[in-house]
């Protein structure tokens, strides 16, 4: 038997601001991550990842002290939860699985926990990450329900 997910319906669901990331140099996450942290006073660390369904989805957090905001990265791009087995001659397929499937370019989802985030105080490594799109997610999506249950 299956698990269901039950999602708390709140009455004052406003859409909420989060920022697309796209990386314009591909690399993997922790060098990516050193390169913020250089330039930023807070640091980026890995916390437990967001399962979703048999997925995960790596994420991010870091607390800015002067504005009190807590951000958090998610990565767009699932890597999947699998079972090793040792009779397996070859590796398997992976299905992979997107938090938003109509932006299969955008590498990773910044949000905060503060209802009036400012995603342009973080700065980011011009060579490897384009500028932080600003993106509005309407409540009734299901990202923007997943979002607030893990919050």
């Amino acid at each position: 038997m299956k698990n269901k997910k039950i999602f708390l319906e709140l009455e004052d669901d406003e859409a909420i601001n989060i920022g697309l990331i796209r990386q314009a140099k591909r690399l993997p996450d922790y060098e990516m991550f050193f390169e913020i942290n250089k330039l930023n006073s807070f640091n980026f660390c890995r916390i437990n990842d967001l399962k979703y369904k048999k997925f995960n989805f790596p994420k991010f957090e870091t607390y800015h002290p002067e504005t009190k905001t807590c951000y958090h990265i998610i990565a767009n791009k699932s890597i999947p939860i699998r079972k090793k087995t040792n009779n397996e001659l070859f590796s398997q397929a992976e299905e992979v699985k997107f938090l938003i499937p109509k932006n299969k370019d955008v590498d990773f989802i910044i949000y905060a926990k503060d209802s009036i985030a400012d995603f342009s105080l973080i700065l980011l490594p011009e060579n490897i990450l384009f500028q932080i799109q600003n993106f509005s997610l309407n409540p009734l999506t299901e990202l923007y329900k997943l979002l607030q249950y893990y919050e």
